[in-house]
């Protein structure tokens, strides 16, 4: 593995531009009447699916993936650009920590975010491409110009979980991922925050995860849409905060997964959707209105992978569990097999 000066992607800026969070395909079912999930919630079929005592899709697993969402869904402080409660005296006495060795206090950073539950984590500048043009809501997103550090996290979803895929376990270990991202965005805002610096946390709103993580040096972008780290393929769940905090950046990685993924094309052929390209080549075209144009990477069909969400009533992981970085293997040679 070694590392870059440069991303590991490519950007064509004529056409590419911030992404607009509104044309997300959660986003797209609420007002895209040209969608063939307009007004589709995935999980609606759910009481017929258990009905029908499918192995894989009980009334048990369906409550655990109901239940896995929790700190995530009810824990709104966790997303809160403001602290928490009321700020301890004295931590309030001690001022600002003065970092006189970014280096060090990125060291610091990370041994924080691993002791609240972050599985990877890296540093990097935000690149102001990366953050969405509009929310959900569709107000414009603003970014204090003193936030421009990013800490980017991945959590490591059970392997074994996500392995079943595309039952209902599955689903379970991502929203397990979700409420864990929650708590570890949280604590890590109020630690900046104790250090008396801005923290700006954040799910996957805002900015986009992936070149981020990219940025950070957690891996690379894959043939099925998502980051793909050496550790754990893409069996993660990414979050961020960003922050004025002095710290030092990490550099970009290139572990040889584009070349790999030219010659493996397992998550297409897991995929039920048909929603990932099997082409040899990345490509500039877009598959659906939920693709960023501009982008050279094998584009996902979003809208077909969220309708076969719509008749597995849950959510999908097969490219996940197809991918041999997932379950650790990582030469071209072997993944050509």
């Amino acid at each position: 593995m070694s590392e870059r000066a440069a991303p590991c992607y490519t950007i064509d800026p004529a056409a590419h531009g911030r992404f607009d969070e509104r044309q997300t395909v959660f986003m797209r079912r609420h007002w895209d009447r040209e969608a063939s999930f307009f007004e589709s919630e995935y999980r609606s079929g759910a009481a017929a699916r258990i009905g029908s005592d499918e192995p894989g899709y009980s009334r048990i697993d369906f409550a655990r993936i109901l239940a896995s969402w929790t700190v995530h869904d009810c824990f709104g402080g966790a997303f809160s650009w403001k602290r928490l409660g009321q700020a301890d005296t004295a931590m309030m006495q001690l001022g600002r920590h003065p970092v006189d060795d970014p280096a060090e206090m990125s060291a610091a950073v990370k041994e924080t975010a691993r002791m609240f539950g972050a599985d990877l984590v890296g540093i990097c500048r935000v690149d102001e491409r990366w953050i969405y043009s509009h929310d959900r809501s569709g107000d414009p997103i603003d970014i204090p110009a003193e936030a421009r550090t990013a800490i980017v996290m991945g959590i490591a979803m059970d392997r074994d979980a996500v392995m079943t895929s595309p039952a209902y376990r599955s689903a379970a270990a991502t929203g397990t991922g979700y409420s864990k991202m929650a708590f570890a965005i949280a604590c890590m805002a109020e630690f900046l925050r104790n250090l008396r610096y801005t923290a700006l946390p954040m799910g996957n709103d805002t900015a986009l995860s992936i070149p981020l993580a990219i940025d950070a040096g957690l891996g690379q972008l894959g043939r099925n849409g998502l980051l793909i780290t050496p550790e754990y393929g893409s069996c993660v769940r990414l979050c961020k905060v960003f922050t004025d905090l002095p710290l030092e950046p990490d550099r970009p990685i290139d572990f040889g997964l584009t070349e790999a993924c030219r010659v493996c094309s397992r998550c297409a052929e897991a995929c039920e959707g048909e929603a990932i390209s099997g082409a040899r080549e990345p490509s500039f075209e877009v598959a659906c209105p939920s693709n960023a144009p501009g982008v050279l990477r094998w584009a996902v069909n979003a809208d077909r992978c969220y309708d076969f969400w719509i008749r597995n009533t849950a959510a999908c992981s097969n490219c996940i569990a197809a991918c041999p970085y997932t379950s650790g293997g990582t030469p071209s040679e072997e993944i050509a097999t």
